[in-house]
């Protein structure tokens, strides 16, 4: 974890520029800061507590990459709700991911064992 926001916080200018599209903000995320924290996560023993604060890392990414959107009703800025940044993200969240990837591994240590 402690590599991945290193790595995020390396981004960080890119991922707040008004100059680059949304669509290549999210490729960064995947290619450079995903590929990071997902590094070996096949071994973790992934608790609650280690869930949550996946998700509040990915959670934190998106809120930087999607901005503060404006309320139709007051007219004021505020952070994107978590159903918002999933319905933006349209990917499945990262702890899905790690779950997808243990599962896969322990298809090919069976098949080692057969």
């Amino acid at each position: 974890m402690k590599s991945g926001n290193a790595c995020y916080l390396s981004v960080l200018n890119l991922l707040s520029s008004s100059l680059i599209s949304k669509n290549l903000k999210i490729n960064i995320y995947r290619t450079v800061i995903l590929a990071v924290v997902l590094y070996v996560c096949e071994t973790w023993s992934l608790t609650m507590k280690g869930e949550r604060r996946l998700r509040v890392f990915e959670n934190r990414v998106l809120r930087r990459i999607f901005g503060p959107k404006r309320d139709e009703v007051t007219g004021d800025w505020r952070k994107l709700h978590n159903e918002e940044l999933n319905y933006l993200y349209l990917s499945p969240n990262i702890v899905w991911v790690i779950k997808s990837r243990k599962m896969r591994q322990v298809g090919h240590v069976a098949r080692m064992w057969r």
